[in-house]
């Protein structure tokens, strides 16, 4: 039998901080966050805050902002746009991957536990590190290729019929909640691309104006690559856009087999 263990200086000490809301505070929540920095040898560990939410704004991120700004500013996340645009503050919120600035406190019951994007190793705190999963978009090269030529100053024409069919592709933010919540992607994270990078893949195959279609699918055929996807559909579950990786995933599969014939 196979028996799996975390290293010992990965596993979350039971011995947190706690940090009381103020006196008086009559609608109060409290807020488990996880805390590493790399400054010290200690193991992680889930500090605890309670917060008087009449004070606060309604989403998790407010919360985050008003723990930094008024209780402990030790506390390291990233964000940015506030508005679900930008994925910056994507984390594990209540056992979930979503988005800190969409996720309402009110629909966390009890507790709200906080962690990072699982399986990506951590800078500090609530901030993954996210170079390995940029190094595989940049693979894919995400920009439109071709080899024939326009007129001088003349735009690549598309029709409105196949503009549509980018639709529920470009809308993708890297936020990497989908490939971060794929038991296949956390097997085989250094080959298979996962679902947000193959959803980006698919976006620029789908691109009528695109012409290095033959090329882009050679890339990709491989058992890895493309082939380690298994329909978990983990991805469409917990992507804070609301698309559907898994479908973009078979449509390169049936790709795939349509250029055999």
């Amino acid at each position: 039998m196979a028996e799996f263990t975390l290293p010992k200086n990965s596993k979350v000490n039971g011995k947190g901080k706690a940090y009381k809301a103020p006196e008086g505070a009559t609608h109060v929540k409290t807020f488990k966050i996880y805390r590493w920095s790399p400054d010290d040898s200690e193991n992680p560990r889930m500090d605890s805050y309670e917060l008087d939410l009449d004070s606060c704004g309604p989403m998790v991120l407010d919360a985050l902002i008003k723990i930094k700004n008024e209780v402990d500013p030790t506390l390291t996340f990233r964000r940015s746009c506030r508005e679900g645009i930008c994925g910056s503050c994507s984390m594990n919120i209540d056992g979930s991957n979503t988005l800190a600035c969409t996720k309402p406190i009110d629909e966390v019951k009890g507790a709200v536990a906080i962690t990072p994007l699982p399986h990506m190793e951590v800078v500090k705190d609530l901030v993954p590190d996210f170079k390995h999963f940029y190094a595989q978009y940049a693979s894919i090269k995400p920009w439109l290729q071709t080899v024939s030529t326009t007129p001088s100053g003349k735009e690549r024409i598309q029709s409105p019929e196949d503009r549509e069919k980018l639709d529920g592709l470009y809308e993708c933010i890297l936020c990497a909640c989908c490939s971060t919540g794929c038991p296949s992607y956390w097997w085989n994270s250094d080959k298979f691309l996962g679902p947000a990078i193959l959803l980006q893949a698919y976006r620029w195959l789908a691109d009528s104006r695109d012409e290095m279609t033959g090329e882009r699918l050679d890339e990709l055929e491989d058992p890895f690559r493309l082939y380690r996807c298994h329909t978990i559909m983990n991805c469409a579950n917990v992507c804070p856009k609301g698309l559907n990786p898994a479908k973009a995933i078979g449509e390169i599969k049936k790709m795939m087999v349509e250029r055999q014939l």
